[in-house]
């Protein structure tokens, strides 16, 4: 091997008259199939128009075509829209059916509250467990619960694994794609569960989960997380109590991905027992992702059956070796979950999905979310805001924008993920 000394390129440069291939990708120049692609080559003659033939033809391409980033949207429904044949003739076909279905579900949700009502008449120590025949009474609405995940299509429920006693696994965290879940664990669990402040108000659901002694939490208030957290290590310590269950996403995803949990579950520091749902479907996607509570009701109660599965997975326990904190407990639960749902576990928040939430709202286009860490110095005052006061600011930033690239970003950052929504925007410099 010849010597080289440090300065020494180590490739030796091609000759002056080898010919150079140059691709130039712009947004406003446009090649031979319009895609914005030049291409050019320094020979001359004929070698400079063999450059602008398709060398792609003999695949079936009309030229090289650059592909659009593909982007991981966790709160998408992929199918919003109604399409194809086969869709249309089965929701004309089940209309009847689906008119007995909401009948059931409208009987069956007219007893569910009338008995919880019964159960609830007088009963005023609620900070202590749920006297057992008012329990035996609530049986009544756990029926009824059944009957209305079967007025939904749900026939039959496959199960994987059994529930791990209480007295091993006080709490058990789920993914939350739909509905659905609370529903069926109200029927086969019959928890205490964790849920928003705003749930109180709604009809007959309100009255129905203060029987299941529901811990109430106020997203945006610290004091009313903090009392959350004390009432889960309250109600988890006591065997008396049924088993707490909460939803550590925080919100619905379409069950392709896994975004990040919240720590509520995870800071008293107790075993604690995953279970993961799947909705396995071809033409209906059963998530509450972006799409009007009515509308999915109407697609459920129009299809002939619809898919569940639910499997009860290994507890997760705390490491006893060391001092672990509840970051890095929820952590590890995710990816015990993500691995089990052979899904990616992303960084993404409930946050993000109320900055698109705000997107939508103020301009109707096509969203996308991408990574964003060039301008974090732009908006270091942003990043110190509390929760709230960033999603208001999304929504003043919604109304002004900022050109990038030919596109206008609309929104910036939620308070857990560094992210953008960008619009496609024809009059963006």
């Amino acid at each position: 091997m010849a010597d080289h000394d440090l300065e020494s390129p180590l490739l030796s440069s091609q000759p002056s008259d080898h010919p150079h291939f140059v691709v130039d990708i712009g947004e406003d120049n446009e090649g031979p199939s319009g895609n914005g692609i030049d291409c050019s080559n320094n020979d001359d003659g004929d070698a400079r128009s063999d450059s602008s033939r398709n060398p792609y033809a003999f695949l079936g391409s009309d030229w090289f075509d650059v592909p659009r980033q593909s982007t991981a949207n966790p709160f998408r429904n992929h199918t919003l829209m109604i399409s194809g044949v086969y869709e249309w003739l089965k929701i004309l076909v089940c209309l009847p059916i689906a008119a007995l279905r909401l009948a059931l579900f409208g009987i069956c949700l007219a007893i569910g509250y009338l008995a919880t009502k019964l159960a609830l008449q007088g009963w005023k120590d609620k900070q202590n467990p749920m006297p057992k025949w008012r329990c035996r009474i609530m049986w009544i609405t756990r029926f009824c619960a059944r009957c209305i995940l079967f007025s939904f299509g749900y026939h039959w429920i496959r199960r994987k694994g059994k529930p791990a006693p209480r007295e091993i696994a006080p709490i058990v965290v789920s993914n939350h794609v739909s509905y659905i879940e609370p529903i069926f664990y109200f029927y086969e669990l019959f928890p205490t569960i964790v849920a928003a402040e705003s749930h109180d108000s709604l009809p007959f659901v309100g009255t129905i989960i203060r029987a299941m002694q529901v811990i109430y939490v106020n997203r945006f208030s610290p004091s009313s997380r903090k009392l959350a957290v004390n009432e889960i290590k309250r109600k988890a310590s006591c065997d008396r109590f049924p088993r707490v269950l909460l939803f550590p996403e925080g919100t619905t995803t379409n069950g392709r991905f896994l975004i990040s949990f919240q720590l509520g579950a995870f800071i008293p520091g107790y075993p604690i027992q995953p279970v993961i749902v799947r909705y396995p479907h071809v033409h209906f996607d059963q998530s509450w992702g972006l799409i009007s509570l009515t509308k999915l009701m109407f697609r459920m109660f129009t299809q002939f059956h619809n898919f569940m599965e639910v499997e009860y997975l290994p507890l997760v326990s705390p490491l006893d070796h060391e001092k672990e904190s509840a970051a890095h407990f929820a952590e590890r639960t995710g990816q015990v979950i993500a691995t089990a749902l052979n899904v990616v576990h992303t960084s993404y928040s409930f946050g993000d999905l109320m900055l698109l939430m705000k997107a939508a709202e103020s301009n109707q286009g096509e969203y996308a979310f991408q990574g964003w860490e060039k301008f974090k110095g732009r908006l270091q005052s942003f990043f110190n805001k509390s929760s709230h006061q960033k999603v208001q600011m999304a929504g003043v930033r919604l109304s002004k924008g900022c050109p990038f690239e030919g596109k206008k970003v609309e929104v910036v950052k939620s308070w857990k993920t560094t992210v953008i929504v960008i619009r496609r925007s024809v009059d963006a410099d």
